[in-house]
């Protein structure tokens, strides 16, 4: 077999059908809408609006913004939400309808222009995606400009916590949440690092589990079939490729778990993120492929090198039976792949950042050391080696999983959106009977 014909190989792995996700929302028809006027006018009386990268954007933050609005939409049924797109003034995205304004990430007006759209719509509470990267200027600091300019109330969802920011970032983060009613991180973990670190009002910040999407547990075996990987024990990583995923530290644990289970295969799903490779190409990809051919494992590592759907990432993650993040980073806060694979009831192994050290708590995961080809080996055999085990970890993350499933975090969201502008009003009321 030539390397041409391998690689096709380790990048061909198509999905079933029959195991795809049903979820989505069907918003009614203006002649509904008039039908149940009275039932419009006694609930769900909350227009929101999202601030924040969206499909088709490629990446984290608009996933994670797509779940926010559909999970939320299925409780309010009478609102249409508004989302407010960032994007790269040079970049064409056919968003769906719901996005209704659109900012040009480095035009410093644009902020200002949405600020001006939002004020004069029927929005009653804005919803602002933050993570430094997605916002123009220095570390991100356009976000201000916005959030200054805004009549509306709003709440920040953080999806980074700096425990060392440095000034400027800091600086960014107290004024957003000054600027903010709410602010709120994923972990206790993260909470607790803006008052120690920020110096936030703790009655400013509140902890909403990261979302994960409805499953039930299915037998990984009748997945492994459908996916022609019957007889497999599958180990995947899943998400945009970077350098901080530290995947090149599971692929050097696979010749050690090889010797015990020959039959394994390391599943690396996900492109390489658009950012990196705008600057620096495929060059880490490659190295990870150059680092399977030293290694002679090309049989029992496989890529496939897309965007993945929440459909195909489910299904992969229904067949895994150990799911690894060998990040690097000891201060990431967020791990939405993690979360995903906690809600999918799955094995999972961990290097120990932030995230990963809360929610993997309590044995629902096993935390190996950063670097360690040995170390994530030895916990991944462990696994494999004892099926009591393998069950008390899936059982134990998809217990923990479901309280995070989006209808529960939508509801989190929708009370404190509710909470928000009943204190807004209370203090309109207070501010006019004192006048």
């Amino acid at each position: 077999m030539t390397k041409t014909q391998l690689t096709k190989q380790q990048m061909d792995i198509s999905i079933p059908e029959e195991f795809a996700l049903r979820d989505e929302v069907r918003w009614l028809k203006s002649e509904d809408i008039r039908l149940f006027r009275l039932l419009r006018e006694s609930m769900n009386k909350i227009e929101p609006a999202y601030v924040a990268t969206y499909p088709p954007s490629e990446c984290g933050i608009a996933t994670f913004t797509k779940d926010v609005v559909t999970s939320i939409a299925k409780y309010t049924p009478f609102s249409k939400p508004t989302v407010v797109a960032i994007r790269r003034e040079h970049e064409i995205e056919p968003y769906e309808r719901i996005v209704r304004f659109q900012i040009f990430k480095e035009n410093r007006s644009s902020y200002l222009d949405a600020a001006k759209f939002l004020n004069e719509s029927n929005v009653d509470i804005v919803s602002v995606q933050h993570e430094y990267g997605i916002f123009g200027g220095e570390d991100g600091e356009y976000v201000l400009d916005l959030l200054g300019a805004l009549e509306k109330p709003a709440v920040i969802t953080l999806h980074t916590v700096l425990q060392r920011p440095s000034p400027n970032q800091k600086r960014i983060v107290q004024e957003m949440v000054q600027l903010c009613e709410v602010a709120i991180v994923m972990v206790r973990t993260g909470r607790q690092i803006m008052l120690d670190v920020y110096g936030a009002d703790p009655a400013k910040v509140t902890v909403i589990p990261h979302g994960v999407p409805n499953v039930h547990r299915v037998s990984a075996q009748s997945v492994k079939r459908a996916l022609g990987m019957a007889d497999k024990a599958i180990i995947s990583t899943f998400g945009l490729i970077n350098r901080g995923k530290g995947i090149e530290y599971v692929i050097m644990a696979m010749p050690k778990i090889l010797e015990k289970h020959p039959n394994a295969v390391y599943l690396v799903l996900g492109e390489t993120h658009p950012g990196v490779r705008s600057y620096e190409g495929e060059s880490y990809r490659n190295m990870l492929t150059e680092t399977i051919n030293r290694l002679g494992i090309e049989q029992s590592v496989r890529f496939n090198n897309r965007f993945l759907s929440l459909d195909e990432l489910v299904r992969y993650l229904c067949a895994t039976d150990v799911y690894v993040t060998p990040y690097l980073n000891k201060d990431q806060i967020v791990s939405g792949t993690l979360a995903y694979a906690l809600g999918c009831g799955k094995a999972i192994v961990s290097t120990p950042y932030l995230y990963a050290e809360e929610v993997l708590a309590d044995g629902r995961g096993i935390l190996v050391d950063f670097e360690s080809p040995e170390s994530i080996a030895d916990s991944i055999i462990r696994i494999l080696d004892d099926p009591k085990l393998k069950e008390s970890l899936e059982t134990a993350a998809y217990r923990y999983g479901r309280r995070a499933a989006w209808f529960n975090v939508a509801v989190d969201y929708l009370g404190l959106f509710h909470k928000v502008l009943n204190r807004r009003r209370l203090a309109e009321q207070l501010s006019k009977v004192r006048a």
